[in-house]
């Protein structure tokens, strides 16, 4: 009988909790850590199953009777901007983006702060601490960055920062694994704007998938994703793709 290595990932189930996208629904999650000399192979493999990560832990819902979070990833190679995601990329034709080791500053952590309270002011980001912004940007055991968009200085200052996007770099792609931006830009659809931006840092890299997360027919929170076409879902026969 073959023994399982003693570094193989283990698996855990969350307790019931409410549902954060759907009223009057309970979520439960499955679970393993990402630490070690395995966790980016692991990351991969687990991000093309489906999960996401959250600083060492990566998850997926394993809800009972609900099978409403389907993991999405756009297809680089074929994506095109509609006429809307066009007038995106134009209005934030000022905005500069660079992708920095993730290492938590004040100044976004005031960005992030003022996101939160203005768009999810009741969940569970909204005591966030800056230690906890810390972690949850440093606490990382795969390659990370954090890429930040500014407002372009003429002088070539760096400029206002304006939104962040905590990035997971895989063997197939980009992950998205949070992002945060000024609430008071919303005339800029500064969260379309990143995910164009990272989609083009995909296709720059050569590769095929960018991870967006899960999308929740029904959740207002998640009919952004659905713009992003065309893209994969990922249902029990595997992934299929739509538009």
């Amino acid at each position: 009988m073959t023994r399982e290595p003693r570094d193989a990932p283990q698996f855990y189930l969350t307790s019931p909790a409410p549902c954060p996208y759907l009223p009057g629904r309970e979520e439960r999650k499955v679970f393993t850590h990402l630490i070690g000399r395995r966790a980016p192979a692991l990351n991969d493999t687990l991000t093309q199953s489906g999960f996401r990560r959250s600083q060492t832990i990566a998850y997926r819902p394993a809800c009972e009777t609900c099978r409403a979070c389907v993991s999405v990833r756009v297809k680089v190679d074929d994506f095109d901007l509609s006429r809307g995601l066009r007038r995106v990329l134009k209005r934030n034709r000022d905005l500069t983006s660079e992708a920095r080791r993730p290492h938590a500053m004040a100044e976004q952590y005031a960005l992030f702060r003022s996101y939160v309270g203005a768009r999810h002011n009741d969940g569970g980001m909204a005591d966030m601490s800056m230690v906890d912004y810390q972690m949850m940007v440093e606490d990382s055991h795969v390659e990370t960055r954090l890429i930040e968009y500014r407002l372009h200085e003429p002088d070539g200052g760096r400029g206002l920062l304006v939104a962040c996007c905590l990035t997971d770099y895989l063997a197939d792609g980009l992950s998205m694994v949070y992002s945060f931006y000024d609430p008071a830009l919303d005339e800029r659809s500064l969260g379309a704007f990143m995910i164009i931006d990272h989609v083009q840092r995909v296709r720059r890299a050569g590769l095929p998938h960018l991870y967006l997360g899960y999308w929740v027919e029904g959740s207002r929170k998640m009919d952004y994703k659905a713009r992003f076409l065309p893209q994969e879902r990922l249902g029990m026969d595997g992934w299929k793709r739509v538009g």
